[in-house]
């Protein structure tokens, strides 16, 4: 029996997950949630004519729904996943949480009194890669001395992207994969310090109110220093991203595409050819079907250790204190 699987949001992630989810086995995709009815309609056109609702509430009581993807900018997220919850209905939720901390670990609290084995996963990809894999085999948190990481790139034309109050800032939005990644490979993190800035907010966009520039230093549990920076100062297609490890076996240069490993005597580097959207919704997919989480390599309990941090960051930067978490 088809797995029957709605959607809320029209944007680029909910078109890369629909576009995955419609060429899985034995998968429909049976609703689609926009900000209208009409937007939800046009968006299913290309996967069966799935029909538009204006609210999850609205497509779950229509539909009968083995699961859905939740696909919205940082501040829309609370009542969708309370819906979902009360229901008992498995979730994939991307990227990022909240805005802030609170939103996600009240989503949290109530998952856990209503449905605590309700099947979760969130859209941090990047943890399904081959490299990624390959990371994990390699380093040891003991044995990080330092990783230093970058998100790099020019100012997305998103309006509710530059409006703090929306996105959440940038290194909420977007470097949270970063921090996802370090958590992923060398551990928790116990304290945060961080400072922003804004350079060029309304040079080219008006409105803005996000900070443009940072930095911020992790103190590890391992005893590891971790620091990551992000701009969005930069002109459109310029951009860099990737973390490095620094350990007693050698250096580990990690980017979306590429893994470079060098060590005393000997150098490796290796090309991601996997497709790590792919294998999170058929982590996602495997655990609907057969109850087995052990693929799901990101929960919502699990992420929301990733937004205490990114969160605690912005609280620093406003604060010029130290965020011991």
């Amino acid at each position: 029996m088809a797995l029957k699987i709605g959607i809320v949001g029209t944007g680029w992630f909910a078109g890369k997950h629909a576009d995955i989810l419609a060429a899985a086995e034995d998968v429909e995709i049976v609703g689609i949630v926009g900000s209208s009815k009409k937007k939800g309609d046009v968006f299913g056109i290309r996967y069966g004519d799935a029909p538009g609702y204006e609210s999850v509430t609205d497509m779950a009581d229509d539909q009968e729904l083995d699961a859905v993807y939740i696909c919205v900018p940082p501040m829309a997220h609370g009542e969708i996943e309370r819906e979902l919850i009360e229901r008992g209905i498995p979730f994939l939720v991307e990227k990022p949480l909240g805005t802030d901390a609170e939103v996600p670990q009240d989503i949290l609290g109530f998952m856990r009194l209503k449905a605590p084995e309700l099947i979760t996963s969130v859209g941090y990809h990047f943890r399904y890669q081959d490299n990624a894999e390959r990371l994990r085999e390699a380093l040891h948190p003991g044995r990080i001395g330092m990783a230093t990481g970058m998100w790099m790139g020019d100012m997305p034309q998103a309006e509710w992207w530059r409006r703090q109050e929306k996105s959440g800032g940038q290194f909420i939005e977007q470097t949270t994969h970063i921090v996802d990644m370090l958590r992923y490979l060398a551990g928790e993190v116990e304290e945060v310090s961080a400072t922003y800035a804004s350079r060029f907010p309304e040079e080219e966009w008006e409105r803005t109110n996000v900070h443009d520039i940072g930095t911020v230093t992790l103190k590890m549990k391992s005893g590891a220093v971790a620091s990551i920076s992000n701009t969005c100062v930069l002109p459109p297609g310029v951009g860099k991203i990737g973390l490095s490890f620094y350990a007693r076996e050698g250096l580990w240069e990690w980017t979306p595409g590429h893994l470079k490993e060098t060590r005393l005597h000997a150098e490796n580097v290796y090309a991601e050819e996997s497709d790590p959207y792919v294998r999170q919704t058929e982590a996602f997919l495997h655990a609907l079907r057969t109850f087995d989480r052990s693929r799901i390599l990101s929960d919502y309990a699990d992420a929301c250790k990733t937004q205490e941090v990114t969160f605690a960051a912005l609280q620093s930067a406003l604060s010029g204190r130290r965020i011991k978490l």
